[in-house]
């Protein structure tokens, strides 16, 4: 009796092992519903249906709710546009360009694409960030300057150094007996000679003194000799022997004022005050806008605005950057420049989109007042400001 006992427990949880195993086999056997794919320029509703997006110039009003029927497109009214396929309910608003910061329109807003906008004759584009930028006055080349590329609507003018000079700190300085900073300029012995439009204008003007030099030596020789033979012949007749040293002191003579005449050049006075006027050490240059895009990718983003504030920036332009411009960073970009372009101009500099160096040490003090002292020792290592 005990045997069939346990033979019936046995049989018992065999069964329930055996339905257990079916029970899991069916469930995973049961074919999940497939995900529904919808045709290139469709996208999947919330109510698991295929409708279709709206094109561009056009905006979403509703969407389709039954298989087989489309969405409800509606153009963009005007004054805004949309540029690509879409499902918004909203178009973007059109670009205005702004006549007070010198842009002009070069093509209108459409439906399905913004205005754009350039910078007047006189002024080039300085991009902020991949969409928005500042038409900036072209800049003049300095006098020790020639123009390299003329100054266009997308970039600024390009200035190289005349011949015969050589950049130091930003300003061009003449090269002077191939000194130690300018051996580049100089020719070295083995090389091939530069074009005639690379040989600098003081080599010229050496070469032509040289030669004059020389030709005036030779005619002098020649008059002594031509004038010594004529004398010789002509004394005796007159019975007077003639001395000839005299005559040689006079023609040598003649030869050393003419030397002394064609040497003394005398130096341009131009060149001569610009030489003397050169400082022994070139003020620092910071340019506002490369000062603006370093402050923005070290301070906070929440921060931006605290730090604006502590620099006096009042709050009807902080108010207008924020309405003139819809992302943070082109908004921010616009308080720290009129922050820097108004200080400089106040304080006597900001010519050439210069910042003027009182305003840098505000910055730094404002920075570490702050506790954003990290930020201030990025700038001076970056502008070697000890």
């Amino acid at each position: 009796m005990e045997g069939c006992g346990l033979q019936r427990t046995w049989n018992k949880k065999a069964c329930v092992g055996i339905l257990l195993l079916l029970m899991c086999t069916i469930g995973n056997g049961v074919p999940e519903p497939n995900q529904q794919e919808c045709p290139t320029g469709d996208y999947l509703s919330e109510n698991n249906i295929c409708c279709n997006k709206c094109p561009s110039g056009f905006k979403l009003l509703h969407e389709c709710y039954v298989e087989g029927h489309r969405s409800n497109c509606t153009p963009c009214p005007v004054g805004q546009y949309m540029d690509q396929i879409n499902v918004y309910h909203n178009c973007f608003r059109c670009k205005s360009c702004k006549e007070r910061k010198h842009e002009v329109e070069v093509s209108p807003c459409r439906r399905d694409k913004n205005a754009e906008c350039a910078c007047e004759d006189g002024y080039y584009k300085s991009k902020i960030d991949s969409e928005a930028f500042e038409c900036l006055k072209c800049s003049q080349c300095s006098p020790d300057e020639k123009e390299k590329q003329t100054c266009t609507r997308d970039k600024n003018t390009v200035c190289a150094c005349k011949d015969g000079h050589y950049r130091v700190k930003g300003i061009c300085k003449l090269c002077e007996s191939c000194s130690k900073e300018c051996q580049h300029l100089c020719m070295p012995p083995s090389t091939k000679p530069p074009e005639p439009s690379d040989i600098p204008v003081v080599a010229i003007i050496a070469a032509i003194t040289t030669v004059g030099l020389v030709m005036v030596a030779l005619g002098v020789f020649i008059t002594f000799i031509f004038t010594k033979r004529f004398v010789k012949k002509k004394m005796p007749s007159h019975g007077i022997q003639p001395r000839d040293s005299s005559i040689s002191e006079h023609l040598f003579v003649d030869v050393d004022s003419t030397e002394s005449q064609v040497e003394s050049v005398p130096q341009s006075p131009v060149e001569e005050q610009g030489l003397q006027n050169l400082p022994d050490c070139v003020p620092l240059e910071i340019r506002i806008p490369d000062l603006i895009y370093t402050v923005l990718n070290f301070v906070p983003v929440p921060r931006v605005k605290e730090l604006v504030r502590s620099l006096g920036v009042r709050e009807t332009v902080i108010e207008q950057a924020e309405m003139d411009h819809r992302q943070c960073r082109e908004a921010h970009y616009q308080m720290l420049r009129v922050w820097a372009e108004q200080g400089s101009h106040a304080a006597g500099g900001g010519r050439g989109g210069m910042l003027h160096l009182s305003l840098m040490e505000e910055l730094l003090d404002k920075l570490r007042q702050m506790h954003l002292g990290g930020t201030a020792e990025e700038l001076e290592t970056k502008y070697s400001i000890h």
